[in-house]
């Protein structure tokens, strides 16, 4: 019996608040065959989130135990007791049925993607005009407290150092524009 051809998988991968979820979606939304890489976390759902949609929320000793059983392909501990990752299943799953991938992870996380799959996958970081307009962004979106979001962007700043081991950089200053540039890489990269 043939093997089934094996799709590509786009990462996404940026520091909190760049605006990759954004970008994501409207990837998702532009009729390119991309079926969502649904990550796993032990964080809190947030208001308006959907377990198996969003994430699938578990709980960080759950999480451990997967790590252990060898089930996630990446993960982190992004900050203390909060983990993110992806699951093997998932992964193998969209496969399976024939779709690209679409990773929308952190960026250790979108670099070991890249790193097991290599030429298989293009890796984008989405990049914030600057570390002020992410804190700007953060602050906005008032999900976290100040202490977090200081952390966050913190975060961010070591985030961006990774940004030349990526395929492609994406700022993120102006949407429409940032939309553009990203789809243009996803189709190329996609032989679209």
């Amino acid at each position: 019996m043939p093997q089934k051809e094996s799709g590509k998988l786009v990462i996404i991968s940026a520091p909190s608040g760049a605006g990759k979820t954004t970008l994501v979606k409207f990837l998702l939304n532009s009729g390119l065959n991309l079926g969502f890489s649904v990550s796993a976390t032990s964080r809190p759902m947030r208001k308006g989130e959907e377990d198996g949609k969003d994430y699938f929320f578990m709980s960080a000793e759950e999480f451990k135990r997967r790590i252990d059983a060898g089930e996630l392909l990446e993960w982190e501990e992004v900050y203390s007791g909060s983990f993110y990752g992806t699951l093997k299943s998932e992964v193998e799953k969209l496969l399976f049925a024939g779709k690209n991938i679409i990773f929308d992870v952190d960026v250790v996380g979108g670099l070991n993607i890249k790193k097991i799959y290599q030429n298989q996958a293009i890796a984008v970081f989405i990049s914030p005009p600057s570390i002020t307009e992410l804190e700007k962004r953060l602050t906005l979106r008032s999900t976290d407290s100040a202490e977090t979001i200081s952390k966050r962007v913190e975060k961010a700043r070591w985030e961006m150092e990774f940004a030349p081991q990526f395929d492609c950089i994406v700022v993120n200053d102006k949407l429409e524009e940032a939309q553009t540039e990203l789809l243009h890489a996803v189709v190329q990269f996609l032989g679209k």
